[in-house]
């Protein structure tokens, strides 16, 4: 509630949150993968170039292809006009995973404007934002996905653990369905789903 988003669910990690974006994402933007294959295998996809790894870490762990994205030298964060030339270089890029860095925001809602108008999907990395608002609105709100995180170094903590943020309840009960072992609903283990 505290977000101002919809729906959340918590994870063991922010990690397990960012994995479950760019594979929800990836399924959405290009369908279900086929077994042993990601979701985003051999797409590029945008991401912020200064970050903790664990930002781009579900981008291969998915089979993509990071491109990082030149910081605003005044925010520490992602650069608008560095995304816009990255959008004219490769305009077949559809997924962007954007982190906002010590608790500051770029002009995400920038970012996310120029991310619908190349008809590409935002996936917001406020780890280190929660709490945080750019212009009266909580960051990890602006993507079609947001992430925060949980873990000992962050402004609240448990020790570890992470949430996936969306305003659209169908990606939550998917991403639920996914981070608890995609048990089909039959009354011994089924799986249809990794």
């Amino acid at each position: 509630e505290t977000s101002g988003v919809s729906y959340a669910i918590a994870l063991s990690s922010c990690t397990a949150a960012l994995h479950l974006c760019v594979k929800l994402a990836g399924e959405k933007l290009y369908g279900k993968s086929q077994i042993g294959h990601g979701a985003v295998e051999g797409k590029r996809v945008f991401c912020s170039d200064m970050t903790f790894d664990a930002t781009l870490n579900p981008v291969v762990y998915e089979g993509g292809i990071p491109v990082f994205i030149d910081t605003d030298p005044a925010s520490w964060n992602m650069d608008p006009e560095s995304l816009e030339k990255a959008f004219a270089m490769y305009p077949e890029v559809k997924l962007v995973v954007c982190a906002e860095l010590y608790g500051f925001s770029g002009n995400i809602r920038k970012i996310k404007e120029i991310c619908e108008q190349h008809g590409a999907l935002l996936i917001e990395d406020a780890a280190e934002a929660l709490g945080s608002s750019f212009k009266g609105q909580k960051l990890g709100t602006f993507g079609d996905y947001g992430i925060l995180s949980f873990n000992g170094n962050k402004i609240i903590t448990s020790s570890g653990g992470g949430m996936l943020l969306c305003s659209d309840e169908a990606k939550i009960k998917r991403a639920r369905f996914l981070a608890t072992q995609a048990r089909d609903p039959a009354r011994y283990y089924q799986h249809s789903t990794i």
